[in-house]
């Protein structure tokens, strides 16, 4: 068995193949007996002479194809190892680890396989221990860290109500913890690890920058705008370092920051409803104003 990829084509035994494939032109091609398994979510056609195995979701229509390189004992294994040749661009690639490795691209964020990329085909190469031990080839797609996130998730949308003028931001996070996190009134609950994958403008490295403020998500809960009329759900604020809210603003916050202290009671103003307040991140004064206006109020 030949395989070919060439800035032209990607060729089975010299006949040209593009993804997906039908299942019968490419037991045609093969010229040898498979045996067909019903997976879970997929069905796997393998040949256990030649070392291959094939990919179907639909049982017709085949997206890959695997060719195994050594021995594996997995229920859809072919019995023999694949003793074929591919050629990768004129080079004979099936044990050249170091050409994998010198020229391969990353598929996805974490993939520390990788793959041969050409003419929009990829030879993804699953490593161990410095060796291969399969090459899946399929249709290229170019990996996109926003994929299945909707383009305008976290676009800031104006309001067409009244809403909420905020004068403290350490108060409008509290009242975010509340109408976000716990009550789901505010659309979409705010996930760090989906904004950075959908945030179009820079790539935002969670481990480097999460142990202080990123600039991008603080800015985001300033300008998120809050109805008027959620003002009322609010009865009471449970600041703690674990909230959900805080985790998002710094993901490995120590607890200790002041970024979110409330300094100005202001905004109770908007608040009649709120009658209980356990405080961590405010000023001493603001305990006592919370007091004054009648709020069962305490330290954490």
């Amino acid at each position: 068995m030949v395989l070919q990829l060439t800035s032209n084509d990607f060729q089975i035994n010299s006949v040209s193949v593009e993804f997906p494939i039908g299942i019968n032109q490419l037991k045609d091609i093969l010229k040898s007996t498979c045996i067909r398994h019903k997976a879970k979510y997929n069905t796997i056609f393998t040949w256990d002479e030649l070392g291959v195995i094939a990919h179907s979701k639909n049982g017709e229509l085949v997206e890959s194809i695997t060719i195994e390189l050594t021995s594996e004992t997995f229920k859809f294994s072919p019995k023999e190892t694949f003793t074929g040749i591919f050629y990768f661009n004129n080079k004979e690639i099936t044990n050249y680890y170091e050409t994998y490795k010198e020229e391969h691209v990353k598929l996805f964020e974490g993939d520390d396989s990788g793959a041969l990329v050409l003419n929009n085909i990829s030879a993804w190469f699953y490593v161990r221990e410095n060796a291969i031990d399969a090459i899946e080839i399929s249709k290229y797609k170019p990996y996109n860290r926003s994929d299945g996130i909707p383009k305008d998730l976290y676009t800031i949308k104006e309001l067409n109500e009244e809403i909420i003028p905020f004068v403290d931001f350490g108060f409008k996070v509290a009242i975010i913890q509340v109408l976000m996190y716990e009550k789901g009134l505010l659309q979409p609950k705010f996930d760090l690890y989906e904004f950075v994958k959908w945030y179009p403008h820079r790539e935002i490295d969670i481990e480097e920058e999460g142990y202080d403020q990123i600039a991008e998500v603080t800015q985001y809960f300033k300008d998120l705008q809050i109805p008027k009329r959620f003002a009322s759900e609010v009865t009471e604020i449970y600041q703690d370092g674990g909230n959900d809210i805080y985790m998002n603003l710094i993901r490995f916050s120590g607890g200790w920051e002041d970024e979110w202290d409330i300094i100005s009671s202001d905004d109770m103003v908007h608040f009649p409803n709120l009658k209980k307040a356990t405080l961590c991140y405010a000023k001493d004064a603001i305990y006592d104003e919370f007091i004054e206006m009648g709020i069962d109020t305490e330290w954490l």
